[in-house]
């Protein structure tokens, strides 16, 4: 999986779960969390593709949801994607 924060990549076997307190080990942000999640997506109901998942408040924070698929999306191809879709906005919107 990769970090959401800082995209780090972390080793996990298959089959190995994320500790509810596990942090990232180059910037110490909380790893069981919404942002490391294969279900999150913010354009979902409720942020998640799992349909009986419970409202986070706080999406970078840990929680206990037993329905957590480690991602390994990490932060860079986010930020990438955003950056691209404003570059496409830039453009479209340009004086």
């Amino acid at each position: 999986m990769r970090c959401f924060a800082c995209d780090t990549s972390i080793d996990l076997a298959p089959g190995d779960r994320v500790a509810f307190r596990a942090t990232c080990d180059g910037c110490n942000a909380d790893l069981h969390c919404c942002r490391n999640c294969g279900f999150h997506d913010p354009g979902a109901q409720n942020q998640c593709r799992e349909p009986g998942a419970e409202w986070v408040g706080d999406r970078e924070r840990a929680n206990h949801c037993e329905d957590f698929a480690a991602s390994d999306r990490g932060g860079g191809e986010a930020a990438a994607a955003a950056s691209a879709a404003k570059s496409v906005l830039d453009d479209l919107f340009k004086k």
